[in-house]
């Protein structure tokens, strides 16, 4: 079993929790952390038995040992650093969102492409077994087709204009933060729609806060999704159906459920509790990928990241979302 050595890319609580993921597995090796400060890259590693650690990205890019790197910086920072590990020959897993908009997700692809690397976009939904559930269900054709989708993410952190879920300089915004996920649903479920409405408001900053979708689909199938930091609706989705409904939804304990109403039936419900918060199957679907030679993954495909953030390109120009120098 060929062992691959893992370097993390800005430590933070998002690599805290993929890390807890990456150590169930016998042919992972936490190798190497890279952060800006050098004393923050110690402290991740001596926390979680790391063997390297490095003040800057570009040493732990540089490692010739490191096989494979999780970036876990700020959105606006993920095309930079991605091209930065691919281009000193690392395989990557990079954080939603894959970056702000899909010029920046081509070029990534590009390069990986260019040096014959692997690269994928860190979702955790599609690993999940409560997603897995979902499809069951909806291929078994119990519930008929699905006619409508309402997916919501919100919860209410306090208001900090220097926190980056504020900040317009790194992303910010519900939207990349938390709003993909239902927007992940749609497409799941239902596909790339055909027409989008959407609306938002803003905080002090001028990042959006909240913000409204609507998906319209040829065939009149439609989908209303929400995000949210200024309420504390939950996570999930609500699948309508012809002959029925399911809700698929999380808590952010990372607690799954899959709640199944059939018309004229009793309700079902189906819970699941994954070690490691579930995290742990993308590292396991990379070290598979590479073992297998393949440059991406069947499960999260590069198509469909890149479906995605054309989906949140568009959502932004309906709902007048921009990210001065950057876009």
């Amino acid at each position: 079993m060929k062992r691959y050595k893992w370097g993390i890319l800005a430590p933070g609580k998002m690599s805290a929790k993929f890390t807890r993921g990456i150590k169930l597995f016998e042919n992972a090796e936490l190798f190497a952390v890279g952060s800006r400060e050098r004393d923050r890259a110690k402290k991740f590693a001596d926390e979680f038995g790391f063997e390297k650690y490095y003040g800057s990205y570009e040493e732990l890019a540089a490692d010739p040992d490191v096989d494979v790197v999780y970036v876990a910086s700020p959105h606006s920072f993920h095309k930079e650093h991605t091209l930065l590990c691919l281009r000193n020959g690392k395989n990557v897993i990079c954080e939603k969102a894959f970056a702000i908009n899909a010029r920046e997700v081509n070029e990534m692809i590009s390069e990986a492409k260019k040096q014959d690397l692997f690269l994928m976009e860190a979702l955790w939904p599609p690993f999940q077994p409560f997603y897995n559930k979902a499809h069951e269900i909806l291929d078994s054709g119990m519930l008929g087709e699905p006619v409508h989708l309402y997916g919501y993410f919100s919860f209410h952190p306090p208001f900090d204009p220097l926190d980056r879920k504020y900040n317009l300089a790194l992303g910010g915004g519900s939207l990349l933060d938390i709003g993909l996920y239902p927007v992940i649903d749609a497409l799941t479920f239902l596909g790339v729609p055909d027409d989008i409405k959407a609306l938002a408001s803003f905080s002090p900053t001028g990042s959006e806060e909240s913000i409204s979708m609507i998906f319209k689909y040829s065939d009149g199938r439609m989908a209303n999704l929400y995000s949210s930091f200024s309420t504390n609706v939950g996570i999930g989705c609500d699948i309508l159906c012809e002959k029925g409904n399911m809700t698929v939804a999380r808590g952010r304990d990372m607690s799954q459920r899959v709640i199944l109403n059939l018309h004229g039936k009793d309700k079902e419900e189906f819970t699941f509790n994954p070690p490691a918060m579930g995290y742990h199957w993308e590292a396991e679907e990379v070290m598979r990928c590479l073992d297998e030679g393949r440059k991406e993954s069947p499960v999260v495909p590069l198509s469909f990241s890149l479906d995605l953030i054309k989906t949140l390109d568009r959502i932004r120009k309906a709902a007048g979302i921009v990210f001065p120098g950057i876009d």
